[in-house]
């Protein structure tokens, strides 16, 4: 802090340096905002004698619907519905496949999450979130990979790829979408 001095000039000093401080403050922050710092930036190209790099492209949205309520908007391409139905009271599955590969979805009644991840065998499971809901993900008992979560209160929903298809699996699962307000 600058003293005061004899004759009252101490706080006009005082204000002068506290404006100088906040302008200065808020050009740092102008600056980094306005610079993109810590965005990702896409790869792109050949930079200095580095190999071409492909530019990954977002998957093409393809609704594939669940249930009136419950819909999947991105697929592995190449897979067409093979089967679904109702599940009494109020759930729907799906199924998606060509060939050896397919992918499985359901959507259930579930009380609780509690309840619903001890009702649904995942082995080797590990904790995990779908769009900040928690999830369980993990090998299904018959084979393939399986996620699990509670799409929102009262409704579970679960999603099984096959073993070539387990690297699609978490944006498959990020991918669901359902009524607005869940």
């Amino acid at each position: 802090m600058i003293p005061e001095e004899p004759g009252g000039i101490g706080q006009g000093r005082r204000a002068a340096l506290a404006g100088l401080a906040f302008g200065v403050a808020a050009l740092i922050v102008y600056g980094l905002f306005s610079s993109g710092f810590g965005r990702p930036r896409p790869v792109a190209g050949v930079a200095a004698g580095v190999a071409a790099v492909p530019v990954q492209t977002p998957p093409e949205a393809i609704p594939a619907v669940v249930s009136h309520d419950f819909w999947i908007t991105y697929l592995p391409a190449g897979l067409a519905r093979s089967g679904g139905g109702a599940i009494k009271p109020r759930g729907a599955w799906a199924r998606f496949s060509s060939g050896d590969r397919y992918v499985e979805a359901q959507v259930e009644p579930a009380a609780d999450w509690a309840s619903y991840r001890r009702r649904d065998t995942v082995l080797d499971a590990r904790a995990t979130l779908v769009r900040g809901r928690p999830a369980v993900a993990g090998r299904h008992p018959n084979g393939g990979r399986l996620i699990v979560w509670l799409e929102r209160a009262g409704t579970g929903a679960w999603i099984r790829v096959s073993e070539s298809l387990g690297r699609e699996l978490v944006a498959i699962a990020a991918s669901v979408k359902g009524p607005v307000g869940d």
